[in-house]
C-alpha cells in the first residue's frame, strides 16, 4: 500500500543519513543508505532523495513483496531489508509473521554482529527501538 510505503520510507530515510565513506563501515561509500558496493554504476556522492526512494521502492519494498504484507510487518521487513539486506529480511519473515518476534530476530542478529565489531551496535539498537515505537500498539 502506498501509504505504508510512504510511512516506511519516511522512517528509513530519517535513519539513513547523507553521504558517508567511513572506513569502519562495511557498506563503504553510501548516501541515503544506498551503497556504492550494491550500486557500482551510480554516482553515490550526488544521489538525490528521489533516486534513493525509487531504488528503495524497486529493490527493497517490491523485492520483499511488502505490498502483500500486513501492517506493521511490511514496514519492519522493509527497514530490515535496507539495513541488513533483502535476503536476511526474507529469512526473518519465513521464521515469523509476528512483528514483535521479527524485531527480536533483528536484535539478535545485531548482537551476533556486534560480537565481532561493536562499533554500530548502539545505533542499530536505537533504530530498532524507534521502529518498534513507531508500530507498537498496532
Amino acid at each position: 500500500m502506498k501509504e505504508n510505503f510512504d510511512k516506511a520510507i519516511a522512517f528509513t530515510l530519517s535513519w539513513e543519513g547523507g553521504y558517508s565513506n567511513d572506513p569502519k563501515d562495511a557498506g563503504g561509500e553510501t548516501n541515503r543508505g544506498i551503497s556504492k558496493r550494491a550500486y557500482p554504476n551510480l554516482d553515490i556522492k550526488n544521489l538525490t532523495k528521489e533516486q534513493a526512494i525509487a531504488i528503495y521502492k524497486a529493490d527493497y519494498w517490491n523485492k520483499c513483496d511488502c505490498d502483500n504484507m500486513t501492517y506493521p510487518l511490511d514496514i519492519i521487513c522493509f527497514d530490515t531489508a535496507v539495513n541488513m539486506g533483502v535476503s536476511r529480511a526474507l529469512i526473518f519473515k519465513k521464521q515469523t509473521t509476528d512483528y514483535r518476534d521479527y524485531i527480536l530476530l533483528r536484535i539478535q542478529r545485531y548482537l551476533d554482529l556486534a560480537a565481532k565489531n561493536p562499533t554500530f551496535l548502539k545505533g542499530w539498537l536505537n533504530r530498532t527501538l524507534a521502529l518498534y515505537n513507531l508500530v507498537k500498539g498496532h
